[in-house]
């Protein structure tokens, strides 16, 4: 058997990170791909590549979520979850469901914008997954979602509706097109994409669930239905537990390509590109023959540079690069610019100084999901005794390390953490002085997500505490995170600066 060069094949996943529940559109030579963003913003990501396998992030779609009042504190496994991407009438369009409220869309004539408010759809609870389609054959359009179980008591179902062409509303009631109860073996049936095809409508939605599921086909010639099923991919024998959700794309050639995600514990949601045909049957075949590959032949695509999302940052002018999101809809002031580089985060007073997991204020970027060295430099600028600030690994569990301003004036540095069922953190290491008020921070991320603390305050770097093991919240992998916060009822806090923010592989 031959072997490829390198430089022909990929390897899986091609976004190592949690990029969850994604969703391609190709536009011309150029793909953009969204994915879940839940309760942090800017949401709504967007990524773009011109070989499916190299992908940055060039922004968001969704600067603040709705209605603003709901995401003014952490909602982390809430608000923005499955969202679909299409083009049509010379627009980009994605649709969403936030569990609690309904479905949105926003659409802009830019993959940078300006994109509208968004738009609410449907109203109702546990409405998630919706996906349109506007059918080029017949000039109308439709919509299909799935259900939230713990929201509306209904799962393992798809519900289709005929849509106003414009996107703004819903044609008719809806009603079940996919029943996965009355299919045997198949149970959680959600995140649907529809597609016309040969003729067809088709749906590709998985079922299952995220860690031990299969990725299925339906067609049907009419919208709604009946629909026949198939399993076109799953695990197999190979190591990518679930294959879950994800997109079909065309390149302009005519391959076939199909973007889904893996569920890798606290590592969260990482993307895989698999081959896609049409068989002779006229079925889809994704994979190596329904299992998923590891490495394989790349898209014949224009060979582009190695790229990947941005995570390094020296925050010029005190500003953020895009890679970063705040854990609730920002306020103004929780970061300053200025004529210097450096993040310079204020200390925010609050009753949940203790429970980083509380605070709307932190501002986060995904977990690499590889062996990584991540390291920040930190001065923290406050009079203010308990204000502090720090690098952390959040998830339903916490670990952070950090500078704080004792009652007796001085500084410390502190390690803290908090399991999952805790209320508050505990120390992890007997904080020891920081005389000069400034750190380096270094956590080193092992295998499994095993996180090892780090700083040096001048006479290098010195390990902290035992290793910490970063876990996800139920849907959302775990994030790094930097923060400054300070006790409720202090005046003019202060603030930390934060200098050269850097992600190193190991």
């Amino acid at each position: 058997m031959s072997v490829r060069p390198a430089e022909e094949t990929y390897r899986n996943p091609v976004l190592n990170a949690d990029w969850s529940d994604p969703d391609v559109v190709r536009v011309g030579d150029d793909f953009y791909l969204t994915a879940s963003s839940f309760g942090r913003a800017p949401g709504l990501p967007l990524l773009h590549s011109r070989d499916l396998v190299n992908w940055t992030l060039v922004g968001h779609a969704l600067q603040r979520l709705q209605p603003a009042a709901e995401f003014r504190a952490p909602r982390h496994d809430c608000g923005v979850w499955a969202p679909s991407s299409r083009f049509h009438d010379d627009r980009f369009w994605i649709f969403w469901g936030d569990p609690d409220q309904g479905i949105f869309q926003v659409n802009a004539p830019e993959i940078r914008g300006p994109w509208t408010r968004p738009h609410l759809v449907k109203r109702g609870k546990g409405l998630i997954d919706p996906c349109p389609l506007w059918d080029e054959e017949t000039g109308e359009a439709y919509l299909v979602h799935a259900w939230a179980k713990s929201r509306s008591g209904v799962k393992n179902r798809l519900t289709g509706h005929r849509m106003h062409p414009d996107g703004a509303g819903l044609l008719d009631e809806g009603r079940t097109i996919v029943d996965g109860d009355a299919i045997p073996g198949w149970f959680t049936l959600e995140g649907p994409k529809l597609y016309r095809h040969d003729g067809w409508f088709w749906i590709l939605a998985p079922a299952g669930g995220v860690e031990t599921g299969w990725q299925g086909a339906f067609r049907s010639r009419d919208f709604f239905g009946p629909y026949e099923e198939r399993i076109v991919l799953e695990q197999r024998d190979t190591g990518v537990n679930g294959p879950h959700q994800g997109g079909w794309v065309r390149t302009r050639s005519g391959e076939d390509w199909f973007l889904h995600f893996q569920q890798r514990g606290a590592y969260g949601r990482v993307v895989h590109l698999q081959p896609m045909r049409w068989g002779a049957d006229g079925w889809p075949v994704i994979g190596d023959d329904g299992a998923p590959v590891t490495e394989h032949r790349r898209p014949a695509l224009p060979p582009q540079p190695p790229a990947a999302p941005a995570t390094d940052d020296d925050f010029p002018g005190g500003r953020y690069g895009r890679q970063w999101q705040w854990t609730a809809n920002p306020q103004d002031g929780w970061a300053t610019q200025h004529s210097a580089d450096g993040l310079r985060l204020t200390c925010v007073p609050t009753s949940d100084a203790h429970d980083l997991r509380r605070l709307p204020h932190i501002l986060t970027q995904r977990l690499p999901g590889t062996p990584a060295t991540v390291e920040v430099g930190l001065r923290l600028h406050s009079e203010e005794p308990g204000a502090r600030a720090g690098l952390a690994v959040l998830g339903d569990a916490f670990g952070w390390i950090g500078l704080e301003r004792r009652a007796d004036g001085t500084v410390h540095l502190v390690h803290r953490f908090a399991e999952a069922a805790a209320e508050k953190e505990r120390d992890a290491e007997r904080p020891r002085p920081a005389a000069e008020g400034h750190a380096r921070l270094r956590i080193e991320i092992g295998p499994d997500a095993r996180c090892r603390f780090a700083a040096d305050t001048g006479d290098g770097f010195r390990p902290s505490g035992p290793v910490f093991a970063a876990t996800p919240w139920r849907w959302v992998g775990a994030l790094l995170g930097l923060f400054a916060t300070a006790p409720a009822g202090t005046g003019h806090a202060g603030s930390g600066t934060f200098t050269h923010f850097r992600i190193q592989p190991c």
